[in-house]
């Protein structure tokens, strides 16, 4: 998507959803294209791996590490696959997660998980690919889709992010269900990862005033661990 695409989605989504409006007013544009630059394919893949079930802090000291030890200080399958169990204990990784590691470098490596061709395919056959990968599940497929592919329709039904943000801001007295949540988004169409960006941001401190004659710079903002 272009900025002017992620501009027309915000005057869409206001247009659609007054309590979404709301957020979107105190958050200003949309962060999403400044995240997708950040890492390729394969390198996101395995941050995401890395941050699982971590706090950030230590998430991010570890994959420092991690990458440390990357001839490029960026990771590709083959310099994953040289790494020897020592270097990967050292680093932090624990021996499951070192297991994830190789298998997406394996897959990768071996073209079952074709990473050069994904942004060719549905979002479906993508959730696909990308879960034959152990540890890699369909909520990380999908932030994949949304923050390195930005496809601009994706609704993570199990975030607990989104979850928690849509009883906040819609002031339901329950979490909202799977088939609660998708009536919900529906006139967010075709625009409902932009609009979970939002509810993301939503559940944050709003963003400090800049002094008048300073332009707006957005954030390059993720969501919860994993993708920041």
């Amino acid at each position: 998507m272009t900025p002017a695409d992620y501009a027309a989605a915000r005057r869409a989504l206001m247009r659609r959803d007054p309590v979404l409006a709301a957020i979107i007013r105190q958050h200003g544009p949309c962060g999403l294209a400044a995240v997708r630059d950040r890492y390729d394919h394969f390198a996101m893949l395995v941050r995401a791996i890395v941050f699982q079930q971590l706090s950030t802090k230590a998430a991010t000291t570890i994959h420092a590490r991690l990458m440390a030890h990357m001839p490029s200080g960026t990771p590709t399958p083959d310099a994953l696959l040289a790494l020897t169990d020592e270097q990967l204990r050292t680093a932090g990784i624990s021996r499951q997660k070192a297991k994830y590691l190789r298998d997406l470098g394996e897959k990768v490596r071996d073209g079952l998980v074709p990473l050069e061709s994904v942004d060719t395919l549905s979002d479906e056959d993508v959730i696909a690919a990308l879960t034959q990968v152990k540890g890699i599940g369909r909520w990380t497929a999908e932030m994949f889709l949304i923050f390195r592919l930005g496809r601009p329709d994706v609704l993570p039904l199990t975030d607990l992010g989104i979850i928690n943000a849509i009883r906040k801001a819609y002031r339901l007295r329950k979490k909202p269900t799977p088939d609660r949540l998708r009536k919900l988004a529906e006139p967010w169409r075709p625009y409902r990862s932009i609009a979970c960006w939002y509810l993301w941001r939503s559940l944050e401190p709003p963003p400090q005033k800049v002094r008048r004659g300073k332009p707006e710079v957005p954030a390059a903002s993720e969501p919860s661990p994993g993708w920041n």
